[in-house]
């Protein structure tokens, strides 16, 4: 499972190097679909063939299957499954833990392998670590510099009040 952080804030340069990988790891692993989810289950992006996909569902299941194998992990003594793989009659889904934090799902029929995907998402996986970790120096510079405050902050009890009388 994967272990409790705060949510994460995502800024405009990350989110495009996040998506100039999935997008590169689409190509190379030869996959229909790639999604990024985060550990509560929301979307944090996706590409390839998802117009058909009801990807919020798709993220949201994804995030218990990664929740019910880290209890299966548990219960044998493991810390988690990093990794899980779903072979279907036509489409296949490989799903793996990143930076701890966000889950990466590929979705593939015969056109590719599971050797060629496991190969692509450890190289991608790599670099979205990296990607990852820039993100939480951001936000951490950020917080210090006071720039993190809520949007909300300057709402007041007496704001709220009028908005709803």
């Amino acid at each position: 499972m994967l272990g409790p952080q705060s949510n994460f804030v995502m800024y405009d340069e990350e989110f495009k190097r996040i998506n100039t990988v999935i997008e590169k790891l689409l190509r190379e692993a030869n996959s229909k679909v790639i999604f990024l989810v985060d550990k509560n289950g929301q979307l944090i992006t996706a590409v390839g063939e998802t117009e058909h996909l009801d990807t919020t569902s798709l993220a949201s299941l994804t995030a218990g299957n990664i929740a019910a194998t880290g209890g299966l992990a548990k219960l044998i003594g493991e810390k988690e499954f990093s990794i899980l793989f779903h072979e279907g009659e036509k489409d296949n889904l490989h799903i793996s833990i990143v930076a701890s934090r966000v889950i990466l799902v590929v979705i593939f029929d015969s056109r590719s392998s599971l050797g060629l995907v496991r190969l692509r998402v450890k190289k991608a996986s790599d670099e979205l670590t990296v990607i990852f970790q820039d993100l939480a120096k951001k936000a951490e510079e950020m917080e210090k510099g006071g720039n993190a405050q809520s949007p909300f902050a300057e709402i007041t009890d007496d704001d709220i009040d009028n908005l709803f009388s």
